[in-house]
């Protein structure tokens, strides 16, 4: 039995973005800089991971030797990084995989100048999938998603969130989440399962009927199996919109599943400017994502009440939406993360692309884009005691880059099939580019 499962050796530089184990999420200003562990031309950097798949040492070869004289004997698997660079995992903030079904077609619409809401009155949108969806087998939807989640890794996130969401009846919104559930055991990503019943109003219904279906048939069936423990459901979400739920409608599903002991993760502010975020930050909401049309009082409501802004650039992109004031987020001292926001709209998975396009799109620099995808979007999950940093305690997950300065993770943009080397969680490598780990 090894003591370490995993020394990585002689690394340019490695990126812990905090060294503090106990800062749970970077805000305002604090985003701007990342702790880094530079190494020189006589001696490079180390990252040594416990038979717990913990963070044992983070520093140079040098130092590692002194305090862990035997290690060479006692751990595992060693990984020579001459020449690379090192940083944590990456978390993505929001993404919905569930589904079987693409919507190429609709891109065509999109391109053509068709709206969001446009697309979704003409039958499109959320409503073409959750028919797909609905009609699928729950093993159909499990191979689709774990395909997915080894497309992830592939692209460096070692944590996901994953939501339901298109069935919007009881049946197949619980189907979605046992896909998920069973996922979470099998493969080898940290997920962190949202319920997201109120995506959309099922055809047939109201918006009054479809708040009632969630909150009196929906969240008690699934409060029911979680304390069976046959689904762990961490988050609510709902998709708090004109057309869609109102406010009182959005706040009062998330109150229903915060008694349900879920955490508020929603969507809100992205199309119409309701005032959402300062809905969700007086219930003291987690996360709230989109927030392209956040008010400066919801800005001001959502940094009081620490809830963290997770800001999804494909979607902006692909809908040609005015982008989120990000800038003004992060100058008020609000917590911004960041998500891929992947589905059948917006489809990408690579958090790579997606800190490229924050810089771009959102006039984000490189280390507030970094922090944003490891430790503020950890933040948003409520896992940031555990993952976002390499910082010594935490959980082994990292992304080994094929170049010496960490940038090049999103300077080189679509290139993640080449800059990126090794991809580790817990220790253990789950995706190499060498060869296939999944």
């Amino acid at each position: 039995m090894f003591k370490y499962r995993l020394l990585v050796h002689s690394a340019s530089q490695v990126v812990t973005v905090r060294n503090d184990a106990k800062i749970i999420a970077a805000r305002g200003q604090e985003m701007r800089h990342v702790d880094i562990v530079e190494g020189t031309e006589q001696c490079g950097v180390s990252v040594l991971i416990d038979s717990n798949g913990k963070i044992a040492f983070v520093g140079l070869d040098t130092d590692v030797a002194f305090e862990f004289p035997d290690v060479h004997k006692e751990v595992e698997r060693t990984i020579d990084a001459r020449g690379k660079s090192i940083v944590p995992g990456l978390v993505d903030a929001h993404t919905h995989p569930v589904w079987v079904g693409d919507r190429v077609h609709e891109f065509a619409m999109k391109l053509a100048g068709a709206t969001y809401m446009e697309v979704h009155a003409a039958g499109g949108g959320i409503h073409y999938t959750v028919e797909k969806t609905r009609n699928a087998s729950e093993e159909e939807l499990y191979c689709s998603l774990v395909e997915r989640l080894y497309s992830m890794l592939s692209t460096g996130t070692t944590c996901v969130e994953c939501k339901s969401g298109y069935g919007l009846d009881v049946d197949t919104e619980i189907k979605m989440l046992s896909v998920i559930e069973k996922a979470r055991k099998e493969v080898p990503i940290s997920i962190s399962c949202t319920y997201c019943g109120a995506h959309a109003v099922p055809k047939g219904k109201t918006s009054q009927e479809a708040t009632d279906d969630v909150i009196k048939h929906q969240i008690p069936k699934i409060r029911e199996l979680m304390s069976k423990e046959e689904l762990h459901v961490d988050n609510i979400d709902v998709f708090c919109e004109k057309g869609v739920f109102d406010v009182n409608q959005s706040r009062r599903i998330l109150q229903a599943g915060k008694d349900a002991g879920m955490n508020l993760n929603f969507h809100g502010d992205e199309l119409s400017p309701l005032d959402g975020a300062k809905m969700g930050a007086e219930l003291g909401a987690l996360a709230i994502s989109h927030l392209e049309e956040i008010s400066d009082s919801g800005i001001d409501a959502m940094t009081k009440a620490g809830s963290v802004g997770v800001v999804l650039p494909t979607t902006a992109y692909i809908l040609r939406l005015t982008p989120p004031p990000v800038r003004k987020m992060i100058e008020s001292g609000m917590a911004v993360a960041l998500g891929s926001d992947f589905n059948p709209n917006a489809y990408c998975m690579s958090m790579p692309m997606v800190m490229h396009l924050a810089c771009v799109i959102f006039r984000m620099s490189m280390p507030e884009a970094l922090v944003a995808a490891t430790l503020n979007s950890a933040a948003a999950l409520g896992r940031s005691g555990d993952l976002g940093t390499l910082s010594v305690g935490k959980c082994g997950d990292m992304v080994i880059i094929n170049a010496p300065r960490w940038e090049h993770l999103v300077y080189q943009f679509g290139c993640h099939n080449e800059t990126i080397s090794s991809v580790i969680r817990n220790g253990d490598v789950v995706h190499d580019a060498g060869q296939c780990c999944g």
